[in-house]
């Protein structure tokens, strides 16, 4: 590898590589992929966080979403592109679709051409359930001469088994679906809304998936590291989420602490973030 950070940019993904990442540490061997789309209603029409009125993180309403954190927060363009390209997937699913699966298709010969495995985050700044109603076609070697070509799938997990995916939700309900095994998904907790607290937690116990809790201050997140904390229906360990963002790569049962990050986030007022 070369040194310096590798980019790949498409227009519906982006990742970056640091090239000077030890290969033998689990966690740098993978490269992800993120999707960033404007959430909730920011692109008018379709509820693209349909939890987030209830969790306390709707950006229309004073939540601590992450959409304007870092460079979105500074460069209006980014929030303006992101309207866009949600604008695009409202309009026509299919097509956007089609243009995911060709972006996706170019980030796995990417990651080959610089010895890493693809990682994708579709959901980087929306809620979307992309594991239902979210078909896709892709090229396909045949196998047998009645095979469509493209070949159709049921959604872009089983389009790209060579692919780990994974997400944070507040949709707590599709936790417990039988998810395609190449897609993880980490439950997003926050104390906005009593009703919502508890079904988080209860889908927690109830299916063992891990849970992400969002601290005011790292100090809090790090006193709260290695040991025993309950929510509601849910006791579990505290590890610190901050140190990947691979969550299939955390251990099965805990709860992932993260510390706020972003001026909106850290001055929430809403119970998402908590301290």
């Amino acid at each position: 590898m070369s040194t310096g950070t590798l980019i790949f940019k498409s227009p519906t993904i982006l990742a970056g590589l640091n090239a000077k990442t030890i290969k033998g540490d689990k966690r740098e061997e993978y490269a992800t992929a993120i999707m960033y789309l404007a959430p909730a209603k920011m692109a008018g029409g379709f509820n693209l966080c349909a939890m987030a009125s209830t969790a306390g993180c709707d950006p229309n309403h004073g939540g601590g979403c992450l959409v304007n954190s870092g460079q979105a927060g500074v460069f209006s363009s980014i929030n303006r592109a992101r309207i866009a390209k949600t604008q695009r997937y409202l309009n026509d699913r299919a097509a956007f679709m089609a243009e995911l699966v060709r972006d996706i298709a170019k980030f796995v010969k990417w990651c080959a051409k610089h010895g890493v495995k693809p990682a994708v985050r579709l959901n980087g700044t929306s809620d979307i359930q992309w594991e239902v109603a979210h078909p896709c076609f892709r090229e396909i070697a045949k196998v047998h001469p009645q095979q469509e070509c493209p070949a159709r799938f049921a959604s872009i997990f089983h389009a790209f088994p060579e692919v780990q995916f994974y997400d944070y939700t507040k949709v707590y309900k599709r936790v417990y679906r039988p998810l395609p095994s190449n897609y993880s998904l980490c439950l997003s907790y926050s104390e906005a809304n009593r009703g919502y607290a508890d079904a988080v937690t209860k889908a927690a116990k109830e299916t063992g998936a891990n849970m992400a809790v969002v601290y005011r201050t790292k100090e809090l997140r790090d006193h709260l590291v290695d040991k025993l904390v309950q929510y509601g229906e849910t006791c579990r360990d505290v590890i610190n989420g901050d140190e990947t963002d691979l969550r299939f790569t955390d251990p099965k049962g805990v709860i992932v602490g993260l510390y706020a990050k972003g001026k909106a986030a850290k001055n929430d007022a809403t119970g998402f973030v908590l301290g």
